[in-house]
């Protein structure tokens, strides 16, 4: 608390007058494309994604909560809205999904929200120098980089908003403000709306020792740089006309989410109390320099609350109006009802919640999405509700007109208690909190399932069967190795350290190619898989080696295999003057001229 009223005393004092040129972001994103490098869907609706970023030279997560009609209108762009989080951003998942119900609040609303996941300290702004082991250039990222992907990938319009808590709500209104034309909204929730009266440059620096050790004069220089100024909401004020502006703060005083202290007018929330002061102040600076400007403002000053995500979480959805308008959306929620065979799984399955759509055409049959998830329907597969993480793996397999078809049933738990399943069509969802969902179908879940399913050796898939890049072919990964599939060769499972000597010749690519049958039991605890060119051996005592089909399998096999006189292999075939040459535990296989010849000791 008393950092937070030395940051409070000074701000009575004059701010500087003179206004700076508007910066313009790096020109580093021209230098390489922005790639999205994983999408992790984590709801039928909310969807992880890793963007490599040219300008900060790491992946940066984002993560996007999807428009209610993303699938009711598949050829439909929608518009965006950034929320920006607070200056002890996680690297983990945004506070307005951790914190707040931004989750639940925009599942019903048809923008796409747009959440950017760490950050710690940054002011989403592009530092001078890298600093505490960050090269933060989150202006560039965010208005240059990730535009692009989202419009061409995520079916995103220009037509954008920003909105963001204490940090990012400084945040919001600066690159508004620097960056013309790039939102039509911006609004800042508790947020410190100058950054140059008496005091403020040390108060920030100090908050951000505290908040991961970053020392400020990477980001902007020293307090007399310009680069303060230039990304100082009040400095920047006249750039902001023409943008619908929401400006809140609290007072301070203990509100509705408060615990009272034993000390009248004053909450157990110390320093969230005086960083509220501390945002109202700078917020009234800011309002009255807009004011003095003719920018129009819709301002919120509550008369209690602290500096906490229960008020910006009210902030949120009490500013939602002012935002759709701006971005051209609805902001009402749309009429709908569940009826038919639907409403009857809806009403046996409360955690659907309420419905967000009508019904709908898909592939195959009609579909209605719900706040929790999604019911399909058809005739003949009947109705079955979709959702959690097994939604989130259908929606990544395409939904119904993905391989998997419709459900033809509920999900389901597994009896070892760690997993869940549900069947569809084509297929089946597995899903443990370890492996995430995965699509099983086809040849391999026949496999997996006359050898045990999950309770089999291979265990739970961990991610979906793809094509082999050189051969045609499929593999797919589980627990405790995959099973690889061929028309010629079907479905086997290759596991264990046979399965490291196979990914280190090159797996399916190497003169061995597809498996041909399981791994068999041999002496002595050994075992073998046979392959199309050869045979992988593998005993306690002489380790996994590789026996290639021709002259030296074929003499091996006249000697007896691992039961005759040489024993298991215990080199792989390496050439020799002339010739070739493999060895054995109890001697030697050469081959020139094509002619075998067996050394024993």
């Amino acid at each position: 608390m008393l950092l937070s009223i030395a940051m409070v005393l000074p701000l009575a004092a004059g701010l500087p007058a003179e206004a700076p040129s508007v910066a313009q972001p790096s020109a580093a994103a021209a230098l390489a494309p922005p790639i999205v490098q994983n999408v992790v869907w984590l709801t039928d609706r909310r969807v992880a994604l890793w963007v490599a970023s040219p300008s900060m030279g790491v992946p940066i997560q984002v993560q996007l909560l999807l428009p209610r009609d993303w699938n009711t209108r598949p050829d439909a762009r929608f518009p965006v809205l950034y929320m920006l989080d607070g200056l002890r951003a996680a690297n983990d998942e945004s506070g307005w999904t951790k914190d707040a119900g931004a989750v639940d609040f925009f599942a019903d609303k048809n923008v796409t929200v747009v959440l950017p996941v760490g950050g710690q300290s940054s002011f989403y702004s592009d530092w001078l120098e890298p600093n505490n082991g960050h090269n933060y250039k989150w202006e560039t990222f965010l208005t240059k980089e990730l535009p692009p992907l989202l419009e061409s990938q995520w079916r995103a319009t220009d037509v954008r908003g920003m909105e963001g808590l204490s940090m990012g709500g400084t945040a919001a209104m600066s690159l508004a403000a620097r960056n013309p034309g790039f939102v039509k909204y911006a609004a800042s929730y508790s947020g410190f709306l100058t950054t140059l009266t008496l005091g403020m440059p040390q108060a920030i620096q100090f908050a951000m020792r505290d908040a991961g050790g970053f020392d400020s004069a990477a980001m902007w220089g020293p307090p007399t740089s310009r680069e303060w100024a230039e990304h100082d909401p009040y400095e920047l004020a006249d750039k902001l006309n023409g943008i619908s502006l929401y400006l809140s703060s609290g007072s301070g005083a203990p509100g509705l989410y408060d615990q009272a202290s034993g000390i009248p007018g004053v909450s157990t929330n110390y320093a969230g109390m005086g960083l509220e002061i501390l945002s109202r102040l700078t917020s009234q600076n800011f309002v009255t320099k807009l004011r003095d400007l003719g920018v129009p403002a819709q301002v919120n000053y509550r008369q209690s609350g602290t500096h906490s995500w229960p008020y910006w979480d009210f902030e949120m959805r009490q500013s939602w109006p002012q935002a759709a308008g701006a971005l051209g959306v609805d902001p009402g929620k749309l009429a709908c009802e569940a009826g038919g065979a639907i409403g009857a799984v809806v009403a046996a399955n409360g955690w659907l919640g309420e419905c967000v759509t009508g019904e709908y055409q898909v592939s195959g049959g009609v579909a209605q999405d719900f706040k929790g998830g999604r019911v399909f329907f058809s005739p003949s597969s009947g109705a079955h509700t979709v959702g959690g993480a097994i939604g989130a793996g259908y929606q990544a397999a395409m939904g119904s007109a993905g391989p998997l078809g419709l459900p033809v049933g509920g999900e389901r738990p597994l009896p070892d208690g760690r997993g869940t399943l549900q069947d569809f069509q084509n297929g089946a969802l597995y899903w443990t909190p370890q492996t995430g969902a995965q699509v099983v179908r086809g040849a391999i879940l026949q496999e997996w399932g006359r050898q045990g399913y999950e309770r089999g050796p291979a265990g739970y898939p961990i991610a979906p069967e793809v094509k082999t890049p050189t051969k045609d072919g499929a593999v797919q990964a589980f627990e405790n190795g995959p099973f690889y599939y061929s028309e010629k060769t079907g479905v086997h499972h290759v596991h264990g350290l046979i399965l490291g000597k196979y990914a280190q010749m090159g797996y399916e690519n190497s003169w061995l190619g597809f498996p041909l049958v399981e791994e068999q039991p041999l002496k002595d605890l050994g075992r073998f898989i046979g392959f199309e060119g050869g045979n992988l051996y593998w005993s306690p005592v002489s380790g996994v080696w590789a026996v290639q089909n021709g002259p030296v399998m074929d003499a091996w096999r006249e000697a007896g295999y691992e039961n005759g006189k040489l024993g298991y292999p215990i080199s792989d075939q390496f050439p020799i003057p002339d010739g070739v040459q493999q060895n054995f535990q109890a001697g030697f296989i050469t081959v020139r001229d094509g002619k075998p010849e067996v050394h024993s000791i």
